[in-house]
């Protein structure tokens, strides 16, 4: 049984440089940025949605947002209680769906991309994230780990066509995140070591980027019209 009124992350713009996941979300918040800005607005659906940490995001460019999730928040923000798998809203209803870090956490998640193209209206877009790297978390609730093929062959079988594979990081970012997972904990929890790794493996990443290694994609389908 998932736990109801959990903490959740609440706002993808007050991530500063001693956050513990300073290396994963600098890269994930940009590229999301990037897919919102170029893909995203309309009617929006957000499966997984927590606290709504980016629904800040799609300021400006949504009629409206709506969130889903299997519990509600320790905030109040979650609108459709339901699984990811079975969201009791109308087909071809959204022009938007999202869905970040949440993919990992579905036990069948085809079931999820199925249902996010069932609920898009034909044109709308599907951006989606999730990591190829990170530690067990929320468990025993954490399933998968993806690499970019993984995540087309899983859109493509469900009915999208890919536009964009985003790597969010290199290996430089992925080293640092996880030195921070590893060291111990009396180390980590203080803020100028996490301040030291995150700005030299940051830096290391922004000039020697090799995505071969990365943490986490973000994928953006479309529903096509059909002719």
């Amino acid at each position: 049984m998932r736990e109801e009124n959990q903490y959740r992350f609440a706002d993808y713009s007050k991530i500063d440089k001693a956050d513990h996941y300073y290396l994963v979300y600098k890269p994930l918040i940009r590229d999301l940025e990037l897919a919102v800005k170029k893909y995203g607005g309309g009617k929006v659906l957000d499966i997984g949605c927590g606290n709504k940490p980016y629904e800040g995001m799609f300021q400006g460019i949504a009629k409206e947002y709506v969130g889903c999730d299997v519990v509600q928040s320790d905030q109040n923000r979650v609108d459709v209680i339901c699984e990811a798998t079975r969201i009791p809203l109308p087909d071809s209803s959204f022009d938007t769906v999202f869905s970040t870090q949440v993919i990992e956490h579905v036990e069948d998640h085809q079931a999820l991309v199925r249902e996010a193209f069932r609920l898009l209206k034909p044109g709308g877009h599907f951006i989606v994230s999730g990591p190829m790297y990170w530690h067990l978390h929320e468990e025993p609730y954490d399933f998968f780990r993806f690499t970019k093929h993984g995540f087309k062959y899983i859109l493509e079988k469900n009915g999208f066509t890919v536009k964009e594979i985003l790597s969010n990081g290199g290996k430089w970012a992925l080293m640092g995140q996880v030195i921070i997972h590893t060291m111990p904990a009396r180390i980590v929890k203080m803020r100028f070591f996490r301040t030291f790794v995150n700005r030299i493996f940051s830096y290391l990443d922004r000039k020697n980027l090799n995505e071969f290694n990365t943490m986490n994609y973000v994928v953006v389908g479309k529903k096509e019209i059909k002719p």
